[in-house]
């Protein structure tokens, strides 16, 4: 990295530091830390929730999944449309009228303090892991390319959140993310344009649209009913919705950004403008990937991204036969290319032969290719079974690093960082308050003041944030990074969303009967996630229909005993 990548990135994190705490220092009651006072507007919600969900994993890995698999994640989103209308249906105005603090204080109010307890202590432990995961991803990969200290960096990242989350609470998070939002996708809009600047000169952005295709990578929509495939329209309609609904509607991250809305008006405009963009800016963020690849389909890129997993290999016994692999690469690279001019002067001439023939062609050697690939991961695992051999989170800053110009290199990596610390501080800031309020404050017995609370609040924030960087210094990476974090969601989001509709529109079932499924269904739950029953986006619509299930059967056990039928 140059002096000026340097000095764009420490400018850029500072000043959002530096801006936070500026902004919104001195919180003097819990209202104003937890609900930024009330005085949030519908754009403010909006790109906090944006924010809060695109975390650095979505820029690392959201472009290097299209590279390797297409368009088809986009899928994953296809439900959240729906989801925002239903949280700005029946959620908000709900959470509105009873002026909650947090989600879990609503089911308080409408079981008891056990089952708010135990969703609140859900939240905790799958959002703890969560925040720890939004600190270790963009660290490892920045360690692994740069070369710096992975546990430096990821106490770094821990304490710039920390610094300004701790300050100025949740208002502290809705104006740096307003900032980092524009950062983000600035960096991105812009490395969009160099990469299709960087194509060679007859490539036009319609051809290159026309060569992913050939490739297979603009299969968007995918109508298998298999639930063994991850990403499928009905998965997306389906076990998407569920995500999106327990994620937006019952998760205190996201809770906590439409809740400091200046009035319900203002919160169902900033969900809506979220269920909007979200999608667009998805399949965007996708398109740059899609076009990475197109642009290494003419020029050569590493056998593997990642470039540990290279430097172990070559450094074992195995090297010679990864440098055979290498050479193979290099020839398939070479045939690629010849294969892809083909296929752009079939379309030239507009001849159809030409074309189908092409495309085989491409076909053929996209094969070559994996396997080629997936040889050398499996030599990169017989050198060091510890190192990372799936290379997709490693293929954007490969490309960010190697042919960015300087300045924009140092632009690219403070969008990764602050994608980083936006989650993380709503993390944070969500955990703070849950560890305050739904337990502390609960259980604490005497009467106390707000500022007393504000302090409390700060308090388990700061552990927290701890707590984060402790667990991404000890985290271990597997598949694919954005995928971790919605397994990890997926196995309790489920569970708690069932919770919340239980709640909402079951007026039959009480407190005990869901205490009792919520406790059976997680333990079912993840049970079924380790031994692979089905793929994890389904997850949600299981959890979610199991423990309304076993609570309305517990319900009708209760009752039965209570009143058994009279004999005649």
């Amino acid at each position: 990295m140059a002096t000026l990548d340097w000095f764009i990135l420490a400018t850029t994190l500072i000043f959002i530091v530096a801006y936070g705490v500026w902004k919104t220092k001195g919180s003097k009651d819990v209202k104003d830390y937890v609900l930024a006072g009330n005085t949030s507007r519908w754009w403010t919600i909006g790109l906090s929730v944006m924010a809060t969900q695109a975390s650095a994993i979505t820029f690392l890995s959201t472009p290097g999944q299209a590279f390797h698999d297409g368009m088809g994640f986009v899928q994953f989103y296809f439900g959240l449309p729906l989801a925002m209308i239903i949280i700005c249906m029946v959620f908000i105005p709900i959470y509105h009228r009873l002026k909650v603090y947090t989600a879990y204080e609503f089911l308080e109010n409408r079981f008891d303090l056990k089952t708010r307890t135990l969703a609140a202590i859900l939240f905790l432990v799958q959002r703890g892991m969560a925040a720890g995961i939004t600190i270790f991803a963009p660290s490892i990969i920045l360690s692994a390319v740069l070369g710096w200290n992975l546990r430096t960096l990821n106490i770094i990242i821990g304490i710039l959140v920390i610094i300004y989350t701790v300050t100025g609470g949740t208002r502290a998070v809705s104006v740096t993310q307003k900032q980092q939002m524009f950062i983000i996708m600035s960096g991105m809009f812009v490395a969009f344009f160099f990469i299709l600047g960087y194509l060679p000169e007859d490539i036009s952005f319609g051809k290159a649209l026309k060569i992913a295709g050939a490739n297979g990578k603009l299969q968007i929509l995918n109508f298998d009913l298999d639930t063994d495939s991850r990403y499928t329209i009905w998965s997306g309609l389906t076990g998407g919705l569920f995500l999106m609904l327990a994620y937006f509607g019952t998760d205190q991250s996201q809770v906590q950004r439409y809740l400091s809305g200046k009035s319900v008006r203002e919160m169902q405009l900033g969900l809506i403008f979220n269920g909007v963009l979200k999608i667009p800016m998805q399949f965007f963020i996708l398109l740059v990937g899609i076009m990475v690849f197109v642009f290494y389909q003419y020029n050569s890129s590493p056998l593997n991204f990642n470039p540990a997993a290279t430097n172990a290999v070559m450094e074992s016994p195995y090297a010679e036969d990864y440098q055979m692999l290498i050479e193979g690469h290099r020839e398939i690279e070479q045939d690629k290319k010849i294969a892809q001019d083909q296929f752009a002067s079939a379309l030239e001439i507009k001849e159809y032969a030409a074309i189908m023939e092409a495309e085989k062609r491409i076909s053929e050697i996209n094969e070559k290719e994996k396997n080629n690939r997936a040889a050398a991961r499996t030599l990169i695992n017989k050198a060091d079974n510890a190192v990372e051999t799936n290379d997709k989170d490693y293929v954007f800053i490969h490309f960010i690093l190697h042919q960015l110009p300087r300045g924009l290199i140092g632009l690219l990596l403070a969008v990764i960082l602050s994608a980083a610390m936006s989650s993380t501080a709503s993390e944070l800031n969500a955990l703070g308050t849950i560890s305050a309020l739904d337990l502390y404050k609960r259980y604490k017995p005497g009467e106390f003041t707000q500022e007393h609370f504000v302090k409390v609040s700060k308090f388990f924030t700061l552990v927290w944030g701890i707590i984060a960087i402790i667990i991404a210094c000890v985290a271990n990476l597997f598949d694919n990074l954005i995928q971790l974090v919605n397994i990890i969601g997926s196995i309790f989001y489920g569970n708690v969303l069932g919770i919340f509709l239980l709640a909402f529109f079951f007026k039959y079932v009480k407190g005990n009967a869901v205490f009792i499924a919520a406790l059976v269904t997680q333990v079912i739950v993840i049970v079924g996630w380790y031994w692979d029953w089905m793929s994890y986006l389904w997850l949600n619509a299981f959890g979610c229909a199991l423990v309304i299930l076993i609570a309305f059967v517990l319900e009708g056990f209760d009752r039965l005993l209570k009143n058994p039928p009279i004999e005649t």
